[in-house]
């Protein structure tokens, strides 16, 4: 359609034309039936389109669309914002995650994990840091089965004098540690009161105890690794060396003189119970040294009282906890599964947090445990 200036300007010029002897007059009286009735529809859109603005000012109609609240956002302020919060928790309830994607947009994979809250994130991170034992050990996220190569054994250097014989090539063997993943899951009952909590509430609600139970097992997890180790190396295990002794002055220091040189942060990881075990000893024998030899205490009631404790059992453990090291291939984050249905009679739900993680022993001289003796025979 032309402008209504087009449209008068060739009406000139079909003017000027009437008056050439060789003009076409029924092309150019068409024309302007065309141009005339072309005029007239334009003339009648402007006042359609006038009246319509009008009333849009006087407030009438709806909004179609309003501009997108994540425009120019990054990723973690969109997982920060309360509309993404309160969409993360639906999901969390419903399973349906298309208001997460609307939001995040082209930052969400079609079928790849939804992000969780940049607020969750923290708290799973606080429950390892929280945690004595994961804050220790040492942390990759590399996907699959990781395999990490030690030195299982070696020769030593030589002296080689000049004009002697050369020294023998080394023999070096490697043995090969494979931290292959597993779930870790952790079932938690809630009532409908919880279910009926929104956004932010909710999701703290469900996390805080999540997070806590299911980076205990983990922690668990580590540390019998280190319980169940053999005393010595193999082609694929690292073996933690034993100490067999009751608490006394001299136990902790024993075990601590079987660590190389490579145990920096060292820790005595014990049962509360047994710290007492070692008081009583030191007060009884009247001595002034520390039985603990200035090494500091990590508690977990993971590991056996050494008054409940059966021979053998290992009680205490003595070492770098970042001898140990945790597997994530995919990622530190949780996986949360919500079942409303199993137990929908008693008006409880069931929620599962599922962490993916290998673990193990990848750093040999770093740690020892101590076990408890066979009775003493009379």
């Amino acid at each position: 359609m032309k402008s209504i200036e087009a449209i008068e300007a060739r009406l000139a010029e079909i003017k000027n034309e009437l008056d050439k002897p060789e003009a076409d007059l029924d092309a150019l009286q068409e024309e302007v039936r065309s141009l005339t009735a072309e005029k007239a529809q334009i003339k009648a859109n402007a006042q359609k389109a006038e009246e319509v603005r009008r009333a849009v000012a006087d407030g009438m109609g709806t909004t179609v669309e309003t501009r997108k609240e994540t425009e120019n956002k990054t990723v973690d302020e969109i997982r920060n914002s309360k509309r993404y919060i309160d969409a993360y928790a639906e999901f969390i309830k419903t399973g349906n995650a298309e208001e997460c994607r609307s939001l995040l947009t082209v930052n969400a994979a079609a079928n790849g994990t939804i992000p969780v809250p940049t607020f969750l994130q923290e708290m799973i991170e606080t429950a390892w840091e929280r945690d004595e034992i994961l804050s220790r050990v040492s942390r990759s996220y590399i996907k699959g089965n990781l395999k990490i190569p030690f030195e299982l054994s070696a020769d030593g250097a030589y002296v080689h004098g000049e004009g002697t014989t050369a020294p023998t090539e080394e023999a070096l063997t490697f043995g090969l540690v494979t931290l292959t993943p597993e779930t870790i899951k952790k079932w938690v009952s809630f009532s409908d009161e919880v279910v009926d909590m929104k956004g932010e509430e909710f999701l703290r609600y469900i996390y805080d105890e999540l997070t806590y139970r299911v980076a205990k097992k983990l922690a668990e997890e580590c540390l019998d690794d280190i319980t169940t180790a053999n005393a010595t190396n193999g082609s694929t295990a690292i073996g933690v060396p034993r100490v067999d002794k009751a608490p006394s002055v001299v136990t902790i220091p024993t075990a601590a003189a079987y660590l190389t040189e490579d145990a920096r942060d060292i820790v005595v990881v014990m049962n509360r119970l047994t710290e007492v075990d070692f008081l009583e000893a030191h007060a009884a024998g009247n001595f002034a040294i520390d039985p603990f030899a200035g090494i500091p205490r990590v508690y977990s009631s993971h590991l056996p009282a050494y008054s409940a404790a059966s021979t053998n059992d290992v009680y205490a453990i003595v070492g770098d906890l970042s001898a140990v090291r945790v597997n994530f291939p995919a990622g530190d984050g949780m996986v949360i599964k919500y079942d409303e249905l199993t137990r929908k009679k008693e008006d409880i739900v069931e929620v599962l947090g599922r962490q993916y993680a290998g673990h193990g022993i990848t750093k040999l001289g770093r740690l020892v445990n101590i076990r408890k003796p066979a009775a003493a025979t009379t």
